[in-house]
């Protein structure tokens, strides 16, 4: 390892400076690559950088053998080494170092290399040696000790780091300076020493003055040369680095320090890596010293990330981004990745510290949750909230273009698989169509299901590929016209399906999300109306009919709580021109508008199902009359027709309130007559059927209105509990012109009566018309030949009226 492969910050170059006099190498045992750091190859007069070819090369050649075996034995067995050595610089001057050894382990505890330091030392020799080298360095303490570790002399330092003037320690043993526990261990090794003629040293903690002493001795013939050193302060540092090393070796956290250069090709250079680092990219350390950190970064590593790392350190400060990176066998993991600059102390860049931690599982359960909240589950497209957040910033930021489309996708008949097949095979379906809609756009493109078997699709043109919205929709909406209409094989099944599509544009003007999704919506059913399969684009016309639309739903609530509706009565009479019934018209005077046409409001009260209420408020007013005219000999023969929508009619208690205001008004049944249109047998006849039923067994008459224009089936007439059918307005107004007019109105007063059912002609208008309608067979009539809708209190008159012209 390098000797500032452990910095993080300014304090712990201060303790790489305060430790300078060690040199550090590492040794590699599948490489066999040898490291030192600049301060070990100063020692041997070489430049910074520099790492020999092999671990031996620099050891004196007669030392290497006493050497190479105990660098093996390490390397094998873990067994440290203590060795004093010479090594050869590259000026070819020799010196002597103290070289130390210990086993490096991995997470599972095998020797992966041998780390150690070296010491330059005093050579050994006679104590004039010594005391020659102690003289030239002036500052240091020396003494000489007797061959029973007896003080024979000290210098002025010697006092000083003991403690204790000459005249004390002079005759005291050496070992006696130190702290018991440790006097005896100190005695063995200095006798030791003098009986083998061998240098002596130790160190020691001087308990007295709480530091550390260095002590080394050489022997010679009266005794031993002693040299002391207060090594306290190297003490605590090499405790420090230690323990620093250690803790960074084992943290969770990647660990990377490289050297301090340019963020540019090829970039900072990797000087360490801590056991995390290897741990969890898979990469060894000798495979990374001295590369760049690019090697982690792969195709989705996001160059945003890498740019605002890159400014940071351009300016010198630290830097924290969230960031993919990629192990050694290519697999991508997410690492929040904190990057520190570490100055010396002159304020000097010296290297970079990356500190990073595995959030995989953070990012993973992050991007499950965002999964969940903006993508639907079924189809994996986005959902509504998705799009609309798109939405809005597709036409809220200015630095994109605002130009693109959004279409409205629905599917045809999805609701007749559903009820047929079951929502098991409805599910697949739309799975597939998913499937093919994300075929059919580009890559950016948004694809969202709203819900049901409704989807969008935002075309944005972002600028990178500009196109024309209006020809991009068509082309994408021709795609996707021709990819659903292909047929779909679902398990025991192959199903035709269609679309209808509804395009709007935006870009050209300001329009919020609301009103372009409405926009689409419109124009969608625009193309349901069309007759499905097919693609319309919005206009503003389509705008303006759907907000006049509005506005009239809108009054028609109004109108419901102010009362502003009335009923009209329009006679109906036979043959002889006398009376047999009226029918009740609802009728709507606007304070604004005044009188508004049935067929505007009607549709619209369909539309927002105001009809209900209405509808029953008509029934009960034309009950309330039928009971008024019972009590009158001239009128209780009459009858009322009322007609009853669709979806009054579909209501699951309309039967019920029928015969609950039959009962409240105490009426006969058979006066009340309830006009149905054509339309009610488009759906569900069998439950139209069984509604008619139970109305007709409680006495109830049942007309058929607009007969002959909407889904007649002789199938179906044959089997509904009719009395009476109505031929419609519109064969009549041209029945003496239009041959197809009379033809179907003969066709409609045969079949009437091949079926034993009454018949009525509506807006009859001429005498003439009355008379062919009779010659065919029909015998009851209305319209303003007889006299046209009239409110209650008028259509009293007119009957008043019309028994006085008849003879008596």
């Amino acid at each position: 390892m390098h000797s500032n492969d452990l910095a993080q910050d300014a304090d712990l170059v201060s303790m790489l400076e305060q430790a300078a006099a060690l040199g550090v190498w590492r040794l590699g045992t599948a490489t066999g690559r040898v490291t030192w750091t600049d301060r070990l190859a100063a020692i041997h007069a070489a430049p910074p950088g520099y790492a020999p070819g092999h671990a031996l090369e620099h050891v004196a050649p007669e030392d290497r053998a006493k050497l190479e075996p105990l660098l093996r034995e390490c390397a094998a067995s873990g067994a440290p080494f203590d060795q004093e050595v010479q090594v050869v610089r590259l000026d070819g001057k020799r010196v002597w170092v103290r070289a130390l050894g210990q086993a490096m382990r991995d997470a599972d505890g095998a020797i992966v290399g041998v780390q150690g330091a070296m010491q330059e030392i005093a050579p050994p020799g006679r104590p004039g040696t010594l005391m020659r080298m102690g003289a030239s360095l002036g500052g240091d303490a020396f003494a000489t000790v007797d061959r029973n570790g007896a003080f024979t002399s000290l210098n002025e330092r010697a006092e000083e780091l003991l403690g204790t003037d000459s005249r004390q320690l002079m005759g005291r043993r050496l070992w006696n300076s130190f702290q018991k526990t440790v006097r005896l261990r100190v005695e063995e090794q200095f006798r030791s020493a003098i009986a083998a003629s061998k240098p002596f040293e130790f160190e020691e903690l001087d308990a007295r003055l709480s530091r550390w002493l260095e002590v080394r001795g050489v022997a010679f013939a009266g005794g031993m040369a002693i040299h002391l050193s207060d090594v306290s302060a190297r003490r605590k540092s090499q405790e420090q680095l230690r323990l620093l090393e250690g803790s960074i070796s084992r943290l969770n956290d990647i660990v990377i320090i490289t050297e301090a250069g340019p963020f540019g090709e090829p970039g900072p250079r990797i000087v360490f890596v801590n056991e995390a680092f290897e741990r969890r990219t898979g990469y060894d350390r000798e495979e990374v010293i001295g590369r760049s950190p690019r090697l982690l970064q792969g195709p989705n590593t996001q160059r945003r990330a890498l740019d605002q790392i890159r400014a940071a350190m351009e300016e010198w400060r630290p830097a924290r981004v969230d960031l993919i990176n990629y192990r050694k066998n290519g697999e991508p993991y997410w690492v929040d990745l904190d990057v520190s600059p570490v100055w010396d102390r002159e304020r000097k860049l010296t290297h970079w510290v990356a500190v990073g931690r595995d959030v995989t599982e953070r990012k993973l359960a992050e991007e499950k949750i965002q999964h969940l909240a903006f993508y639907d589950a079924l189809t994996k497209l986005p959902n509504r909230q998705l799009l609309m957040d798109r939405l809005h910033a597709a036409l809220a930021d200015p630095a994109r273009p605002r130009e693109g489309a959004l279409m409205f996708i629905d599917l045809d008949n999805f609701k007749v698989l559903n009820d047929t097949l079951g929502h098991q095979k409805g599910d697949m379906l739309l799975q597939l169509v998913a499937e093919r809609l994300r075929s059919c756009v580009a890559k950016g493109d948004t694809v969202a299901r709203l819900g049901g078997d409704e989807f969008v699709i935002l075309l944005e043109n972002r600028g990178d590929k500009p196109f024309d919205p209006a020809t991009g929709a068509r082309a994408v909406a021709d795609r996707i016209l021709a990819a659903l209409g292909e047929p779909y094989v679902l398990p025991g099944y192959l199903h035709h399906s269609t679309c209808s599509i509804g395009v709007t544009l935006f870009g050209k003007s300001d329009r919020t999300v609301s009103e372009l999704l409405k926009q689409a919506d419109l124009a969608m059913y625009q193309a349901k109306r069309a007759g499905r399969n097919t693609v319309c684009f919005f206009d503003p016309e389509m705008q303006a009919v759907v907000s006049a639309n509005a506005a009239l739903s809108s009054d028609l609530r109004q109108a419901w709580r102010e009362n502003q509706f009335r009923i009209d009565y329009q006679p109906q009479v036979g043959v002889d021109g006398q009376m047999i019934g009226v029918e009740a018209l609802l009728r709507w005077l606007h304070p604004q508008r005044g009188m508004v046409p049935p067929d505007q409001f009607i549709p619209a009260a369909e539309e927002t199902s105001l009809i209900i209420p209405i509808g029953r408020w008509v029934l009960d007013a034309a009950c309330a009359q039928l009971a008024a005219w019972a009590r009158r000999p001239d009128r209780r023969h009459l009858s009322i027709a009322v007609n009853v929508s669709v979806r009054q009619f579909r209501h699951p208690e309309f039967v019920d309130e029928v015969l609950q205001v039959i009962r409240q008004w105490d009426i006969q049944p058979n006066k009340l007559k309830l006009e149905l249109t054509e339309s009610l047998l488009a759906d569900g006849i069998d439950v139209t059927i069984a509604k008619m039923g139970s109305l007709k067994d409680m006495g109830v008459a049942l007309s058929l209105d607009d007969f002959g224009i909407g889904y007649s089936s002789l199938s179906y007439l044959k089997r509904l509990p009719l009395d009476q059918l109505k031929i419609d307005r519109e064969f009549v107004k041209d029945i003496l012109t239009d041959a197809n007019d009379a033809a179907i109105a003969k066709t409609v007063i045969g079949l009437a009566q091949s079926l034993h059912l009454d018949v009525i002609a509506e807006g009859v208008e001429t005498e003439e018309q009355r008379d062919f309608l009779e010659k065919q067979g029909c015998y009851s009539f209305q319209g303003y030949l007889f006299c046209k809708p009239l409110p209650i209190d008028e259509l009293e008159a007119f009957i008043d009226r019309s028994a006085e012209m008849v003879p008596a």
